[in-house]
């Protein structure tokens, strides 16, 4: 289902006392659809990833995306620059696991609030640190889809210094899609292939996307690294995927 209209909001979502600031897209039509987690970068709920969940919301589903970086830095979003990225990378080592799993579900029952969302089950997407968050994610009961976008260091630390977060594999509950370019340095072959290998060894169901020629970073369209050959063939895949929520 396509949506050429659309509206937006932003909100605020709870996770116990605290209050997650959080931007909502969904379709002007009448009816329910089905709902979608997106997770940011490490830059914040910027204009990127806004504009991601709009996407999502023209394409017939009612998106959220959360702050993950709310109890660091609130209202926090930024560009691509060293430093911002610098400024970014700190924020996500001061994030822990149990809060971030805490502020998803939050979402999901954000979103399982509003009448025009079905209550099957949802989508969750992330990009960079957010594709590992979305890896976690995938560990939630109500996640019945994730699509994890090279999220680097899956295979040796989760937030919070924790067991990595691979160790989560068995416990993942639907569908897992994650994508990386084969020339992004922060994410090794080998870790690409540890994963691919933990997906197989506990019978999730999977696809492990690797695109040639594409570095970290390859789907936003607002980096030097974006690929749109690679950005357009992972979209298409994501719909496939969330076309089963």
């Amino acid at each position: 289902m396509t949506s050429s209209e659309i509206q937006t909001d932003r909100i605020q979502i709870k996770n116990g006392d605290l209050a997650i600031d959080a931007y909502l897209a969904a379709p002007k039509s009448k009816g329910t659809f089905p709902g979608v987690i997106v997770i940011q970068e490490i830059f914040g709920v910027n204009d990127h990833i806004r504009d991601i969940t709009q996407r999502f919301a023209k394409a017939g589903y009612v998106a959220i995306a959360p702050a993950i970086y709310q109890r660091i830095a609130p209202g926090f979003e930024t560009g691509y620059t060293q430093q911002d990225i610098e400024i970014g990378k700190d924020y996500k080592n001061k994030t822990k696991a149990s809060e971030l799993l805490g502020d998803i579900q939050g979402a999901i029952d954000c979103l399982y609030s509003l009448p025009q969302v079905k209550k099957t089950g949802v989508g969750c997407i992330g990009f960079c640190f957010g594709g590992h968050v979305a890896y976690l994610a995938a560990t939630l009961p109500d996640i019945k889809a994730t699509a994890s976008f090279y999220g680097a260091g899956i295979t040796t630390w989760s937030p919070g210094d924790g067991e990595p977060t691979i160790t989560s594999t068995p416990d993942i509950k639907g569908t897992l899609y994650a994508f990386f370019g084969m020339e992004d340095a922060s994410i090794p072959v080998e870790q690409v292939d540890q994963i691919e290998a933990a997906l197989q060894k506990y019978n999730i169901p999977h696809c492990v996307f690797r695109y040639d020629g594409a570095d970290h970073g390859f789907f936003c369209d607002q980096r030097a690294s974006f690929n749109k050959q690679a950005a357009d063939d992972a979209w298409t895949h994501v719909l496939e995927l969330f076309s089963t929520i």
